[in-house]
């Protein structure tokens, strides 16, 4: 087997070292610590700018966070933090944890069993870290 690497590992390589060289504090910055500072949107919020809010007769935002995970999940899961803040909006906007399970697992139809997994892991983790805060 080589050593070598392949391009994607060197072009990964020459990024991290442009961001140290850019900014020193980027070489300890962390995704998760960034998902931290977000704070969850109230519901009655998330309500006014994502639900009947926009639309009297339209859909709520329960719903439309709903369908935001089925299209991140669609995706194959692949982002992170997204799919985490979003279980944790659908979470204060009322949605049931069975409600996210089924929405996540029906997108295995259509994206397939490991987005499905993946998905359905990082929504374990923030409802496990939920039930370890008591909220």
């Amino acid at each position: 087997m080589s050593d070598e690497k392949s391009p994607f590992e060197l072009m990964m390589a020459q990024a991290q070292e442009m961001a140290k060289a850019v900014n020193p504090a980027l070489e300890s910055f962390s995704p998760k610590a960034f998902e931290d500072m977000w704070p969850t949107m109230p519901r009655d919020f998330m309500e006014m700018s994502f639900g009947k809010g926009i639309s009297r007769d339209g859909l709520d935002a329960k719903t439309r966070l709903l369908l935001t995970l089925a299209g991140l999940t669609m995706q194959g899961a692949q982002s992170d933090t997204q799919v985490r803040l979003t279980v944790r909006h659908l979470l204060e906007a009322g949605a049931t944890r069975d409600e996210i399970a089924e929405t996540i697992a029906q997108m295995s139809m259509f994206a397939g069993i490991p987005a499905m997994t993946r998905a359905m892991e990082l929504a374990r983790a923030v409802m496990e870290e939920q039930e370890d805060d008591g909220t």
